[in-house]
């Protein structure tokens, strides 16, 4: 079974989702803004996720991190808790 390891910023609106992303695009620490703005409890470990197999999360987080890029930020991903900014740390 496939196993991944990703950090997250969640929050309540897309608006809220862009800014944050332009953050860190420009070089934001994402440990600290997910520390800063996730309204996940993973925000209070800087967004990280730990270890999680294919199929734990919900599907569209499963499939931006098992599908998407290493290490890019991705998203904002709408899910049914709000939205994420995902960054996908590895996989295999």
């Amino acid at each position: 079974m496939a196993k991944a390891c990703a950090l997250h910023i969640l929050v309540k609106t897309k608006e809220q989702a862009d800014k944050l992303k332009l953050q860190l695009q420009k070089g934001a620490d994402f440990g600290k803004l997910a520390k800063q703005h996730s309204l996940c409890p993973s925000g209070k470990k800087g967004g990280d996720l730990g270890e999680f197999r294919k199929g734990q999360m919900v599907k569209p987080f499963d499939d931006a991190v098992f599908k998407g890029p290493l290490l890019e930020i991705l998203g904002p991903v709408k899910t049914q808790f709000g939205f994420h900014l995902i960054k996908t740390l590895y996989r295999n």
